[in-house]
């Protein structure tokens, strides 16, 4: 049986689409599709399904169980829902992630928050992705969190963002609460001098 190959779409495209020169995409691709780069080992054929992407996840997280964190990220990164990340689908996200503005970092952000993508956060939804975080960064963490560690996070995170206490955050709301906490701007800043 032959294998599908994914071609990705022209390079120009790709660069005039995100924020890497044609000469980190195609040192990104070659990660993307060749065995021990990036650690995308699995996906001559340029595409990588969920299964695939949990396992890469795992590697970077071996002390934890990133499944379901991996999964929230997979569903984020995948934009057009086909069960399947390709080289763009990749390449637009990471292009957000390391360079893009604060505005559209946040934006993302939204998304990976929103799990129904119903275009609001509820507070199960927030507390879905808090224990994902958790169980992702394992028993090892110091100091040595409390069960119920990642509830009381999210309420405290919640009754800050949810401004009209209508049980709900819009991204206006997750925007504005965001942009006013020192901490979460910081860490926007984190990633952007990567690659």
């Amino acid at each position: 049986m032959a294998t599908v190959r994914h071609r990705p779409e022209a390079l120009e495209l790709l660069e005039a689409q995100s924020k890497f020169t044609k000469k980190e995409l195609q040192i990104l691709y070659r990660g993307f599709k060749n065995p021990g780069k990036l650690a995308f080992q699995e996906c001559p054929s340029g595409v990588v399904n969920e299964d695939t992407f949990k396992e890469i996840y795992s590697q970077f997280f071996p002390q934890g169980d990133s499944t379901t964190y991996a999964h929230f990220l997979f569903n984020a990164f995948d934009t057009d829902h086909n069960g399947a990340v390709s080289f763009e689908d990749f390449i637009k996200g990471l292009s957000i992630l390391l360079r893009g503005t604060v505005q559209e970092k946040l934006n993302w952000a939204f998304n990976l928050y929103d799990i129904n993508k119903d275009g609001y956060i509820t507070k199960e939804e927030m507390l879905d992705i808090m224990k994902a975080i958790y169980d992702m960064m394992g028993k090892c963490t110091y100091p040595v969190l409390k069960e119920d560690a990642p509830r009381q996070h999210v309420e405290t995170f919640f009754q800050k963002m949810d401004k009209n206490k209508d049980g709900v955050v819009t991204i206006d709301e997750f925007i504005e609460s965001c942009q006013k906490d020192e901490n979460i701007m910081r860490s926007m800043q984190l990633f952007e001098n990567v690659i």
